[in-house]
């Protein structure tokens, strides 16, 4: 999580480790970019794990040191919401930027766009590219290039509490309006509030507007969609899901208010994606694992829909360490890896050939992620992608908080994109 455009985790914190050296961004010269040979010198590599992954992604890490002794792996825990200006400041100063970085997939054309990625193609880095799901290898590419291998491939879906839902009578909602009048029979049974609502991350706005049958932008044909009839639609469901009850929602650190109120059971249900799974069986209300379920986000009036979402492994184009990097790279999107961290975190692979190893197959919530990842919708994979989150955000807001009408947010959000997209229509 996650995410910029996802949650923050704000508690986390910066903590460089070093595993075996303490240099930090681009290595220490000790590795030959050109020359063949055993790989040495360091590989500084920047993990947006949350607080629940990152002891994994830290074994990984040092499990690519142990293949490759002469390698030194500073493995660094970057808090995501800190990540893309980071790095950015970093690379754009040509110093401490990392070798590798964990990119969240809307990143990847951002920082191929500025000039600080390093193409990928005909590089050791892309192993068995065969492999990857296609609909992992899109935010990949930019202008006919690659500069991420895809490492983990998510949606969202719906977490509910089963003993609640059976207490209160009522079946999982298909719809947001199913969850509506659902809201006051669970209310009245068990205490408890129907949805928490993400309002503080727009990356959450999504399901809304693809259950209206609307999109951000058409990337292809150039034209701005969020303020047609949809998007009007999308911003309503949200206020009105708010003010009859059916849902609580607060302005600020929805991923941690969220996953509290689902772990001590004061909501029946949160949209939410495969990176809180562990997180929410820690909590009191799944004591017994079995009853978190999980089911597809609730659809809108017109269709159901949730973004596709995930994160890449990306190689700064100043790295002083190139051959030690994309090796990492290569490493740690492997089938291998990806199966470690699927069996312990429940995180999706990006690669076709880990679906059918038994201890994934098995697994539940990759049973119910993997044909809502392959249903998922595609975003916009242009260098202005992530930048298209903050006017949403910003008209989110003003909308739960009374500030604006839908049809005014909607306005607002299509004006702003218009100024961020010159050549939109």
């Amino acid at each position: 999580m996650r995410r910029g455009i996802r949650g923050a985790i704000a508690t986390a914190l910066v903590a460089g480790l070093a595993l075996a050296a303490t240099a930090c961004g681009g290595g220490d010269g000790g590795g030959n970019t050109d020359s063949g040979g055993e790989l040495s010198g360091t590989v500084t590599y920047w993990d947006t794990s949350n607080d629940t992954e990152k002891a994994t992604y830290r074994k990984l890490a040092e499990g690519f040191q142990k293949e490759h002794p002469k390698v030194h792996v500073n493995y660094v825990n970057v808090p995501f919401g800190d990540a893309n200006a980071k790095f950015k400041n970093a690379a754009g100063g040509n110093s401490g930027a990392p070798d590798v970085m964990r990119t969240e997939v809307a990143w990847t054309a951002d920082f191929a766009n500025l000039g600080y990625l390093a193409p990928l193609d005909g590089t050791p880095a892309l192993d068995k590219t065969d492999d990857y799901l296609p609909q992992a290898v899109g935010s990949t590419k930019f202008k006919g290039k690659t500069y991420a291998a895809p490492q983990v491939i998510d949606t969202l879906g719906l977490f509910y509490n089963k003993k609640l839902l059976k207490d209160a009578g009522v079946e999982v909602p298909k719809s947001f309006a199913d969850l509506t009048t659902a809201a006051k029979k669970i209310k009245a049974k068990t205490g408890a509030t129907a949805l928490y609502l993400r309002g503080d991350d727009p990356y959450w706005f999504l399901p809304y507007l693809y259950g209206e049958g609307g999109n951000m932008v058409d990337a292809r044909d150039k034209i701005i969609q969020i303020d047609d009839g949809a998007g009007v639609k999308a911003f309503k469901t949200l206020k009105d899901l708010v003010d009859s009850k059916a849902a609580v929602t607060d302005a600020t650190d929805g991923q941690e208010n969220q996953l509290k109120a689902l772990k001590d059971g004061t909501v029946a249900m949160a949209i939410d994606g495969p990176w809180d799974i562990e997180a929410a069986r820690a909590g009191k209300a799944f004591k017994d694992k079995e009853n978190l379920g999980v089911a597809p986000v609730p659809a809108g009036s017109a269709a159901q829909g949730s973004p596709q979402g995930g994160w890449n492994l990306s190689v700064y184009a100043g790295s002083k360490n190139l051959r030690a990097a994309y090796a990492f790279v290569k490493y740690m999107s492997s089938a291998k890896v990806q199966q470690q961290t699927t069996e312990q975190l429940s995180l999706l692979p990006t690669r076709k050939s880990v679906y059918d190893v038994p201890a994934v197959k098995k697994n539940e919530m990759v049973t119910f992620f993997k044909p809502a990842v392959d249903g998922a919708v595609q975003r916009p994979w242009i260098a202005e992608g992530n930048s298209l989150f903050e006017p949403i955000k910003v008209q989110m807001n003003k909308v739960l908080t009374g500030a604006a009408t839908p049809e005014q947010a909607a306005k607002a959000t299509g004006d702003a994109y218009r100024k961020l997209l010159k050549d939109y229509k």
